[in-house]
């Protein structure tokens, strides 16, 4: 089962990138992040994307996120929910089988808290609730996104750390390490601990993306008997124009 998550930064800007992208990775699930468009400004080409159950949860200025389910993964047409929390369009859950039952998949795109950091920790605090509620009730939990927070300061090139900067702050990190204590793993800091230059996002000047100095915000969090399939996580900084790269992992299911 290969897992896909992508900030895509305006999803119309990106359509043919994604498209391509689809058709070389074909990923078994996709989740997309800042889609900044609704169902309707989308072309058909996107509304039904081929071989894909397309869903997309977003409104023409807001973040937006979305799901691409393989139909060879799953058959029937799948159900979509959001939790209470949700506001503008920033999660969106199904659930997908596996052989080892079971998973709780969610698309998330955290707010950054540059306009209203409060209302950042609240997100994070309910989604470490949602987390809870999930861990308690025995599901199985795959968390993809944009989470907006650098874990450590290593998530950080050197050249970008600075003093109180929001994505850093002590009390954001410590509610998203609440959120991975809930069962989760980080899947690509566990496949990959010792690399220091590993980054999935890169301000959009100075051609910071193409050297590589950047920081380490997208996530896969999986349960920790998930996280024992996964067999590769690859940030694919080369692909397309978005200041994110799609992080693709890969688990032996």
């Amino acid at each position: 089962m290969k897992i896909a998550t992508w900030n895509v930064n305006g999803i119309r800007a990106r359509q043919g990138q994604l498209l391509d992208w689809l058709a070389t990775e074909q990923p078994d699930i996709v989740c997309l992040q800042e889609i900044k468009a609704s169902i309707d400004q989308l072309p058909f080409e996107l509304r039904d994307v081929e071989g894909y159950w397309s869903y997309w949860h977003g409104e023409k200025g807001y973040s937006g996120v979305a799901l691409l389910l393989s139909k060879a993964l799953i058959t029937a047409p799948p159900v979509t929910t959001h939790p209470d929390f949700d506001f503008e369009q920033r999660i969106v859950c199904t659930t997908v089988p596996s052989p080892l039952g079971a998973i709780t998949l969610a698309s998330i795109y955290v707010p950054n808290g540059g306009k209203d950091y409060e209302a950042k920790l609240r997100f994070l605090d309910a989604l470490d609730s949602f987390a809870a509620s999930e861990a308690r009730a025995g599901r199985l939990v795959v968390f993809c996104g944009d989470l907006n927070v650098a874990r450590t300061e290593r998530d950080i090139h050197e050249r970008e750390r600075k003093p109180n900067q929001i994505g850093a702050r002590a009390d954001e990190r410590a509610l998203l390490e609440r959120v991975v204590s809930r069962g989760l793993v980080d899947v690509g800091r566990a496949l990959d601990p010792d690399n220091d230059n590993l980054f999935t996002w890169w301000a959009p000047w100075r051609s910071l993306k193409q050297r590589n100095i950047g920081w380490r915000i997208d996530y896969v969090l999986a349960s920790s008997a998930l996280a024992a399939t996964a067999r590769a996580s690859v940030v694919q900084r080369e692909i397309g124009t978005s200041d994110h790269g799609p992080v693709v992992v890969t688990f032996s299911l």
